[in-house]
């Protein structure tokens, strides 16, 4: 945990680039369980973030180790990278799905409107507030349900019930 306090600590711009690969020696030294690695290192790179000038500083850093130790220092700090690399594009598919479902939901409620207003004419904000409230399996059922409905009290009571 030291390490990863070194990194939150004001650090002159000159000494930034050695400053995260000692901390990541000293991580790789430790022979931490992946999920602490991993914690300690999202903590320095959150606040250790190095510009590409500091990066190419810590690759020439990293090439003075001897060999045994280069290789042990690469390979925990990829691991971490890619984890988060394959937690980030999971967080983005993730949001990107709820994105879809979200905008597919109000382009269904939109048709489903346009549906009842054709059946019925304009309707009230109260109803279409109601279809715009309802998930998507509720949508796809009014859909289906609303070409038998002969009157607006008819809709109403179908909204009331679900």
């Amino acid at each position: 945990m030291s390490s990863a306090l070194m990194s939150k600590m004001m650090i002159a711009p000159e000494d930034r680039a050695r400053v995260k690969l000692e901390c990541i020696r000293m991580i790789a030294g430790l022979k931490l369980n992946k999920a602490k690695t991993h914690l300690v290192l999202g903590f320095i790179d959150t606040y250790l973030r190095l510009s590409q000038e500091e990066e190419q500083e810590y690759d020439v850093e990293l090439d003075k180790l001897a060999p045994a130790e280069k290789e042990t220092v690469m390979e925990t700090g990829m691991s971490w990278r890619d984890r988060a690399l394959q937690e980030g594009l999971q967080q983005g598919l993730e949001q990107g799905r709820e994105q879809g479902l979200e905008q597919g939901k109000a382009k269904m409620a939109f048709l489903v409107t346009r549906l009842v207003e054709k059946q019925f004419g304009q309707v009230e904000p109260g109803i279409r507030i109601r279809i715009a409230d309802l998930n998507y399996d509720q949508l796809e059922a009014l859909g289906e349900a609303v070409v038998g409905f002969d009157k607006v009290a008819q809709l109403t009571e179908w909204l009331e019930r679900t």
